[in-house]
């Protein structure tokens, strides 16, 4: 009898010895799941397919497309293993990072609002090139920002949970040290105690005049009132695609601090991440069906 797995997509190869029933997140699950033992969660729909776990009682392997995993945990059943999407994000948040932070140093808000109006003012700009960037989370996608950082040419310290010192790589308890050397703050987080409010106003206080915040982990590394305050000074600039809360409300005093760029938690979504993600959900069924180890197991 075959396994039935639950996929995103119906354009993938389905290996022999697997049924598959297809969800994308926006229409109505299919009926008829119980026997589902393999689930790829849809990409970037919402609270809605994490909630099917629960409903699919001969579920024994979940492969999330997303890097960070932290509210699936608390979701899976004892004995179901998680594997989670790292590495396929890496390419499209380094492009958006690097995007961030050029539009910030190269002033192109300015530029953009002079072309609605049909203005020609001149002036010169801030660079990326020969700027000393703090790089705290260096993990793949960290890694992946800092080759796009180094080909233009700017001056990186790498910073991660613990120090390690043969990659010359700094413990995260060396950060208030480094912080007042910092042209440009760069942040690729996860969610979790230890990093929860890691940014708060005596951090954000002890970085250079000038300096520009860059976050595309997650809003709640930075504390928002204190990033709020720095900003509306015009102290320090900020490049973020992720906030504390999410979605920002209409009305929060960031959509117009000036200096600060938002964009809306798009920074893993581009097109390269699609073929990506199908051919890790290629391999993963592959290795399944055939009764090898997942790759990329976070619970297991």
């Amino acid at each position: 009898m075959s396994a039935r797995v639950l996929l995103p997509w119906t354009d993938i190869d389905v290996p022999e010895g697997l049924e598959a029933a297809y969800y994308d997140g926006v229409k109505p699950p299919p009926a008829g799941l119980g026997g589902v033992e393999f689930y790829v969660l849809p990409y970037d729909r919402g609270p809605e397919p994490p909630k099917l776990i629960d409903q699919l009682p001969s579920l024994r392997a979940v492969q999330s497309l997303s890097a960070g995993v932290e509210a699936l945990v608390p979701l899976l059943p004892a004995g179901v293993r998680l594997a989670n999407g790292r590495g396929l994000h890496d390419l499209s948040v380094a492009e958006h990072a690097l995007a961030l932070i050029h539009a910030s140093q190269r002033d192109l808000p300015r530029w953009f609002a002079q072309q609605s109006r049909g203005e020609w003012a001149r002036e010169h700009t801030r660079s990326l090139a020969d700027s000393r960037v703090l790089l705290v989370g260096y993990g793949s996608i960290g890694q992946a920002i800092e080759r796009q950082l180094v080909a233009a040419e700017a001056l990186v310290t790498r910073v991660a949970s613990r120090p390690r010192p043969e990659e010359d790589v700094h413990g995260v308890a060396e950060l208030r040290e480094l912080l007042p050397e910092a042209d440009i703050l760069v942040l690729i987080l996860p969610d979790n105690p230890a990093t929860r409010g890691l940014i708060g106003p005596a951090e954000l206080a002890a970085l250079p005049d000038d300096a520009l915040v860059v976050n595309v982990g997650r809003g709640t590394a930075i504390d928002t009132d204190a990033l709020v305050a720095e900003t509306r000074t015009g102290r320090l600039r900020a490049g973020l695609d992720v906030m504390d809360p999410e979605p920002l409300p209409a009305n929060h005093p960031l959509w117009t601090v000036p200096g600060v760029i938002i964009t809306p938690h798009i920074a893993g979504g581009s097109a390269s991440f699609y073929p990506r993600a199908k051919k890790l959900a290629t391999e993963q069924l592959r290795r399944y069906a055939k009764g090898e180890e997942l790759l990329n197991l976070v619970v297991n």
